[in-house]
C-alpha cells in the first residue's frame, strides 16, 4: 500500500527517501514495503536472535513526571542521534502515537526541537494505520461478544452479566467510559452496561506488543477472556472462533515501522499502550528487529520508572528474555521543582530549595533501578528556562548520591547535544555482564496479592495494599481459572509513586488501595487498578485539537 506523504517545509530538506535510511540498516529496498518515500514496513524474516544478542540496548525512563512529560521521547532520540554521530550503528525504537494525547494534552509525540522523527504529521496522524487494524480487531470480538449473546441459541451460554469485553476508540471521549447497549427491542441486541477504553489501553494493543510471531500472536488472542456461561465455565475469545480473523485484521499491524530522526537515523516506531493503564513499550517484535539490524538501540518505556522502567522489566523483558545493557534515567530541573513543592506556573523561575527537595523523588527511582540490578545514568533534559547554576546543583546531588549525572542540550542542539550522555552510555554498555542476569520485583510462583505488595512497597514505598470488595472477588475469580502465576500490571496514576496524583515527592506511610483487578490472560498479566485511574482518557478545557490545522497545500500545523 502507498500512500501520500505529509511533510512540512522543514522535513522537505531534512528528510531522506526511507530506502536510504534503511540502508543504513543493511536492507534493500526489496526488503520493504513503502508507505510513500518516507515510511515503509519491515520484514519480520531479518529478525535474528543470535545477531540481536551480540548488540547492545539502552532503556530510557525518567523521573516522575509534570503533566506535560520530562521528554524521554526526546532523550531517546537525541542520544540515538549522538550514538551516531560517534560510528556506532544506531537505532531508535519507539512507540506509536495515540490520537488520545495528539488532540488532547501533547498534541504530538514524535520528540522536540531538533531531537525529532518524521514525517511528524503523517507518525501522529493514523501512521501506517497500526491503530486503526488494532482498534478494529478489538471491536470485531466486541461484536462478536453481542452477536453471541443476541443469538436466540446463544450456544455457548455466555451470561451477559458477566462479559468483560468493552469497546476501545483511539480517541479521548469520557462520555463513552460508561454505557448502555442493546437499546431498542431484539433486533437491536441485549441490553447491557458496557463501555470504551482507549485503543492504547486495549488488550489487542498489549498483546501486539507482546507476541513473538504471527503464530503466537494468534494463541494469544484467542486467550482473551470474554466472562463465563451460565454454568460458571470460562469463555474466551478461542470459543468463539474468532481469533483467527482478529489476527487477520493485525496482518500488516504486527509488522514494524520504519522512518527516521531529523539527523537521518533510522528509527523503527511500533506499538502504543500507554504505561499507566498497560505495559506502556513498543513491541517485542520491534526491539529485537533493532537488534538484529543495530548495534545499538536505544528503546523508552513511558511515564516515571516506577510505571513503565518496571513494566518494561517485568512484563517485557520476562516474556522476551531480553534485558537492558545500560538504564538512562531522564530527570528535569522543571520535575525536581515540581516534586519539591513549586507550583506549574512557577517551574521557570529560580529554585534551589525546591529542587533539593524534589531531589527526594529522582533518588526513590534510582533506588528503584538497583532494585533491578541496574546502575542508571541520569540525564539532565535540558529546558530553555534552566540556568546552569541548577543544572550544577542537579549534578551535585547525584554524585553525592553516588550516580553518574549529565547535562544534555537534545532539545537544542540535536545528538551534538547529547555526545557525553551516549558516551557515558557506551562505557556502561562495555560494562555489561554477559550472559545477562535479570532480576525481577517479585516471582511468579507468588501469590498474586504478594506480587502486589512487592510491587506497591519495593517500588512505590507504600506501608502497607489494601484489597477493594471487587478485587477480592477478582482475586477469587483469578484463583479459579488458575491465572493466578501470571505477572502483574499495575494501573495508576503516573504523576505520583502512591494512587493518589496529589502525593508527590516521596510519599510514605500510605496505603496502596487495590479497587479491582482486570484479567488480560491472552496478553498474559493480570491489571490491578488503583484509585481513580481510567483507561479512557477526557479532553483538557482546551485541548490540543483546537490548534491544528491544515493549509490549502495539505501541510498540517499546530502538532508541537
Amino acid at each position: 500500500m502507498v500512500t501520500p506523504d505529509s511533510i512540512s517545509t522543514f522535513e522537505k530538506t531534512a528528510l531522506r527517501p526511507i530506502v536510504e535510511i534503511a540502508a543504513k540498516l543493511g536492507l534493500t529496498p526489496d526488503e520493504l514495503e513503502l508507505h510513500g518515500r518516507f515510511k515503509a514496513k519491515l520484514p519480520l524474516a531479518r529478525i535474528d536472535l543470535a545477531r540481536a544478542e551480540k548488540s547492545k540496548l539502552i532503556l530510557v525512563s525518567a523521573i516522575t513526571p509534570t503533566p506535560a512529560g520530562e521528554g524521554k521521547t526526546t532523550t531517546t532520540i537525541g542520544l540515538a542521534d549522538a550514538l551516531t554521530r560517534l560510528g556506532k550503528r544506531a537505532a531508535a525504537v519507539l512507540r506509536e502515537p495515540s490520537l488520545g494525547p495528539v488532540f488532547g494534552l501533547k498534541g504530538g509525540a514524535t520528540g522536540g526541537g531538533k531531537s525529532r522523527v518524521g514525517p511528524h504529521a503523517d507518525i501522529n496522524l493514523h501512521f501506517n494505520g497500526d491503530f486503526a487494524a488494532i482498534e478494529k480487531a478489538h471491536n470485531l470480538l466486541a461484536a462478536c461478544v453481542d452477536n453471541q449473546l443476541q443469538n436466540r441459541k446463544n450456544v455457548l451460554g455466555l451470561d451477559p452479566m458477566t462479559v468483560r469485553t468493552k469497546r476501545v476508540f483511539d480517541m479521548n471521549d469520557r462520555a463513552l467510559r460508561r454505557i448502555t447497549v442493546g437499546l431498542g427491542g431484539r433486533g437491536y441486541g441485549v441490553p447491557r452496561e458496557t463501555g470504551f477504553d482507549i485503543t492504547a489501553a486495549s488488550e489487542v494493543m498489549a498483546i501486539l506488543c507482546l507476541a513473538s510471531s504471527r503464530a503466537d500472536l494468534k494463541t494469544r488472542l484467542g486467550g482473551i477472556f470474554v466472562g463465563f456461561t451460565r454454568e460458571k465455565k470460562p469463555v474466551f475469545a478461542r470459543d468463539l472462533k474468532i481469533h483467527g480473523a482478529m489476527a487477520a485484521l493485525l496482518k500488516d499491524a504486527i509488522v514494524p515501522n520504519l522512518v527516521q530522526t531529523h539527523e537521518g537515523t533510522p528509527a523503527i516506531l511500533h506499538g502504543g499502550p500507554f504505561a499507566n493503564i498497560a505495559q506502556g513499550t513498543n513491541s517485542v517484535l520491534a526491539t529485537r528487529l533493532g537488534l538484529s539490524l543495530a548495534d545499538y538501540v536505544v528503546t523508552e518505556c513511558g511515564f516515571g520508572f516506577d510505571l513503565g522502567g518496571e513494566k518494561f522489566l517485568d512484563l517485557k523483558c520476562r516474556a522476551s528474555g531480553l534485558w537492558p545493557d545500560a538504564l538512562a534515567l531522564v530527570a528535569t530541573v522543571r520535575a525536581l521543582k515540581y516534586q519539591g513543592g513549586a507550583a506549574l506556573k512557577e517551574l521557570s523561575a529560580a529554585n534551589p530549595g525546591a529542587i533539593r527537595r524534589g531531589f527526594a523523588n529522582l533518588q526513590k527511582h534510582l533506588e528503584n533501578a538497583r532494585v533491578f540490578g541496574l546502575t542508571p545514568i541520569v540525564v539532565i533534559n535540558r529546558f530553555p528556562a534552566d540556568t546552569a547554576e541548577e543544572q550544577a546543583l542537579v549534578v551535585r546531588l547525584c554524585t553525592d548520591f553516588g550516580v553518574l549525572a549529565v547535562p544534555s542540550d537534545h532539545f537544542g542542539l540535536g545528538g551534538e547535544g547529547a555526545l557525553v550522555a551516549a558516551a557515558a552510555l557506551v562505557a556502561a554498555c562495555e560494562k555489561s555482564p554477559s550472559p545477562k542476569v535479570p532480576q525481577f520485583a517479585y516471582e511468579l510462583s507468588q501469590s498474586v496479592e504478594d506480587k502486589i505488595t512487592a510491587i506497591a512497597t519495593r517500588i512505590y514505598g507504600a506501608e502497607r495494599v489494601e484489597f477493594g470488595a471487587k478485587a477480592r472477588t477478582d482475586l477469587k475469580t483469578i484463583a479459579e481459572l488458575g491465572l493466578s502465576s501470571l505477572p502483574i500490571c499495575i494501573a495508576k496514576t503516573q504523576y505520583s509513586f502512591s494512587d493518589q496524583p496529589a502525593l508527590l515527592g516521596r510519599p510514605s506511610g500510605f496505603t496502596f488501595v487495590v479497587r479491582e483487578i482486570e484479567i488480560a490472560a491472552g496478553a498474559g498479566f493480570l491489571v490491578p487498578i488503583a484509585g481513580e485511574i481510567l483507561r479512557m482518557p477526557g479532553l483538557p478545557e482546551v485541548p490540543a485539537a483546537e490548534h491544528i490545522d491544515i493549509t490549502d497545500d495539505g501541510e498540517i500545523t499546530g502538532l508541537t
